[in-house]
């Protein structure tokens, strides 16, 4: 262990020891709504991963998703979407009836995010319109989250009201914010404002409800924080100096990732960056509030792309690609050093997702925090390493570590098999010690090839452990299209398969943990 570590009990998260979980986005799961959101489907995957004998519920990030529909890029980075909110609760709180439920269902066995869009507000609308913003509760949420929530809302309603068109393109006075502006909009917009809220409100009371059920079980819940936060935010918009900004409050640069072997020309993302000297001189204030939010939504926090925190690629503003990018210097661990005392007054876990091109400095960023890393299996297999060297190999782990067979951002373990090489995939069939002329069983063999491994936590995707194709891959990076649309098949969660996951991982030690006990 790195020896800037002084607290080894908080550092390497001992009540995650040798334990496992499932990767399960909300917006995949089962039910009615179009979308998976917190309704009693929400509550039997509970179930389920306490009778599989699962510690850990790792998802995607929470926030409302914009153009593209990626959850990693969000209207804010503070706000829950509105589309996780359960129709049914709402009824059963006297807020709508069955008929409003009826009228504005969207059904599907994917995701149609644009049915949703066009049905789902007016269901939500409905039940505001029958909804006390007097009440003692809501008036105590509104001054809870006073920091984020007024800003948001007036932003949803701003933009609501130019047709939904990006800040970018918005009228100067209120994209910059003038205080003409912004009574005259507070004044004339008031009803859209409280509906936003309201919205927020409802969301993070059956979240948290959720949550709650999911930590009486002895399931912690994996939440995820992306890096940046889109351009068309009410952050960027509420806090403009935080970003790298011009004059008319235009980005100068933008995030991405430098041309590799999958995207010959990198990737554009478009998020701004930030202005890290800025955020050093407020010792990362907005930084601490953000990490706030997720300590109520999570237990442990999967910061996304942690090797642009050592150095980010900075791409000129307007590049039709990522070419011509810059790596620049990142915070460093002086972030993490603010964080800290925050993060260890409620013990939350963080997990250091530094996957792609990492160099030595980011891997001394990671050991001195003494975060958990991840380790991808499939990227492990080098069909020109022979000598067994690749550090994503189980035999090469250290135990402070998080491994996978693969995350939302890759192939499924069964699709990735079926487009290998026969070299390549002889080679993960015999490393995995199974029949190359069974692919199902090659799959098995990766999931326990993980669970077997020395690292702390093992996480499998849930479409991994049902053997599926590429139809149920999550997201291709860098398109835009037919991503974060899959969903699964309630007669999916059998019995079956609850028993044959708790049996794998009690085989390697890996049960559920209460309290930070194990099970009896």
């Amino acid at each position: 262990m790195n020896g800037n570590v002084t607290n080894n009990k908080r550092e390497r998260m001992e009540d995650m020891r040798r334990c496992s979980g499932i990767l399960m986005p909300i917006f995949s799961l089962p039910g009615e709504n179009g979308i998976g959101c917190f309704s009693k489907e929400a509550y039997k995957f509970v179930d389920f991963l306490e009778d599989a004998g699962q510690s850990m519920w790792q998802i995607l990030p929470l926030g409302p998703t914009s153009y593209g529909d990626s959850p990693y890029q969000s209207f804010s980075t503070f706000a829950g979407n509105p589309y996780f909110i359960d129709l049914e609760t709402l009824r059963e709180e006297g807020l709508i009836d069955k008929a409003v439920i009826e009228k504005y269902k969207v059904s599907g066995e994917r995701v149609h995010y644009g049915e949703l869009y066009k049905n789902r507000y007016k269901a939500l609308r409905e039940a505001f319109s029958n909804f006390d913003v007097t009440s003692p509760e809501f008036k105590a949420f509104e001054e809870k989250n006073a920091d984020w929530l007024s800003d948001y809302a007036l932003f949803m309603a701003v933009k609501s009201s130019f047709n939904d068109i990006s800040l970018l393109s918005w009228d100067q006075d209120i994209r910059r914010r003038e205080p003409a502006a912004m009574a005259r909009y507070s004044e004339e917009l008031k009803e859209d404002i409280l509906f936003h809220e309201f919205m927020q409100f409802e969301f993070d009371r059956q979240w948290k409800k959720l949550k709650k059920y999911a930590n009486e079980k002895g399931i912690r819940i994996v939440g995820d924080i992306p890096i940046y936060v889109s351009v068309d935010s009410s952050d960027v918009w509420a806090d403009p100096e935080l970003f790298q900004l011009d004059e008319n409050l235009d980005p100068t640069a933008v995030a991405g990732c430098p041309p590799d072997d999958y995207a010959k020309k990198g990737q554009l993302w478009g998020n701004p960056l930030y202005r890290w000297d800025y955020h050093k001189k407020t010792d990362y204030l907005w930084w601490r509030k953000r990490i706030a939010k997720c300590q109520e939504w999570y237990d442990i926090i999967r910061i996304d792309h942690f090797r642009g925190f050592d150095q980010y690629y900075s791409i000129p503003y307007g590049a039709a690609d990522a070419v011509k990018g810059r790596w620049r210097k990142g915070p460093g661990y002086s972030l993490f050093k603010a964080l800290k005392p925050q993060l260890e007054k409620k013990d939350t876990g963080i997990i250091a997702e530094d996957l792609g091109f990492i160099t030595d400095s980011v891997r001394e960023l990671v050991k001195r925090t003494g975060y958990p890393n991840m380790k991808v299996l499939e990227f492990a297999f080098d069909k020109n390493d022979h000598e067994g060297r690749n550090e994503y190999l189980p035999h090469n782990y250290q135990r402070n570590c998080i491994a996978y067979t693969g995350t939302h951002d890759n192939e499924t373990a069964r699709g990735w098999l079926d487009g290998l090489d026969e070299e390549t995939y002889k080679y993960a069939a015999d490393y995995v010690n199974a029949d190359a002329s069974d692919r199902d069983e090659v799959t098995k063999g990766l999931i326990r090839t993980v669970i077997s491994s020395s690292a702390d936590l093992a996480v499998i995707p849930m479409w991994d452990y049902l053997g599926l194709g590429n139809d149920a891959r999550i997201n291709v990076p860098s398109t835009l299209g037919d991503n974060w649309r899959w969903r699964m098949k309630e007669e999916a969660l059998t019995k079956e398969l609850a028993e044959s996951i708790r049996k794998l991982c009690s085989l390697y030690g890996r049960s559920l943990y209460k309290e930070g006990k194990e099970e009896e």
